[in-house]
């Protein structure tokens, strides 16, 4: 019951990204107008703002001038739902349940945003400091553990000052530094464990990405590749399985015998 509960609190929250990832970048209210057609204006009937289910009564087209509505709604709507019901099979009701929840939450209007404008909006970004360590302060003291909370602002430190130092050198976007800093409280929240693996992944990650590009001629040297998505992907892997996954990088770093 306790993840189908998740799950359509997820499907509910993946419709409002939807409405997040549209808006943000335009820097409007994510309040008012109601959701209404890119195309003619016209608002979402009620019935037609159902998650998932109201785009596939449309068949996929606006109900007033049918305009093609594109898969990626019903998209992020269903991976915010199934990232709900893994954070919550993670933790179970916890402490730390709602932190994580808020994090999976922004996780998927930032990697969209950088995948399609190559920013990392500050106006997500910057209030998920507080948010999230309020959340997670909260955790510490309900589990009894202030240890955990320390640990959280010590990684945030180091993966920002770090991420400074690359950024100042020309290695990537100041929108990554700010990200790497809330990926540290989240992770360092965790364990040192779950730093290392969840920054070591993201550069994996985007490093692959980026010679995948460079070999099928779909970027240069010069394009500038969104990092944002890599990192985030690299936390959220660490959130499920830093130890397993530490074990294995371990295993290939200093192979037995």
């Amino acid at each position: 019951m306790v993840l189908v509960l998740a799950a359509m609190l997820g499907l509910a929250v993946g419709s409002f990204l939807n409405v997040v990832v549209h808006r943000v970048p335009r820097n409007e209210s994510l309040l008012r107008p109601r959701s209404h057609c890119p195309a003619c204006a016209e608002p979402v009937r009620h019935r037609h703002n159902v998650p998932v289910v109201g785009w596939l009564v449309l068949g996929g087209r606006c109900a007033d001038c049918r305009t093609r509505i594109s898969v990626r709604y019903p998209l992020v709507e269903l991976a915010t739902a199934a990232l709900f019901v893994a954070i919550t099979a993670r933790f179970g009701v916890t402490w730390a349940l709602p932190a994580y929840l808020y994090l999976a939450a922004i996780a998927v209007p930032l990697a969209l945003i950088d995948l399609d404008l190559k920013r990392l909006p500050d106006r997500i970004v910057l209030p998920s400091y507080v948010i999230g360590a309020v959340l997670l302060l909260a955790a510490a003291v309900g589990t009894g553990d202030p240890r955990s909370a320390v640990r959280a602002v010590i990684a945030m430190s180091v993966l920002w000052c770090a991420y400074y130092v690359l950024a100042f050198t020309g290695g990537m976007g100041f929108g990554d530094v700010k990200l790497a800093g809330l990926l540290g409280l989240y992770l360092g929240w965790l364990g040192w464990s779950s730093v290392w693996v969840g920054t070591f992944t993201g550069f994996l990650l985007g490093g692959t990405v980026g010679v995948a590009l460079l070999l099928t001629r779909r970027a240069t040297g010069k394009t500038a590749i969104p990092f944002g998505p890599s990192m985030l992907a690299g936390g959220l892997l660490a959130v499920f399985a830093a130890a397993p996954v530490a074990d294995w990088y371990t295993s290939i770093l200093y192979p037995a015998g």
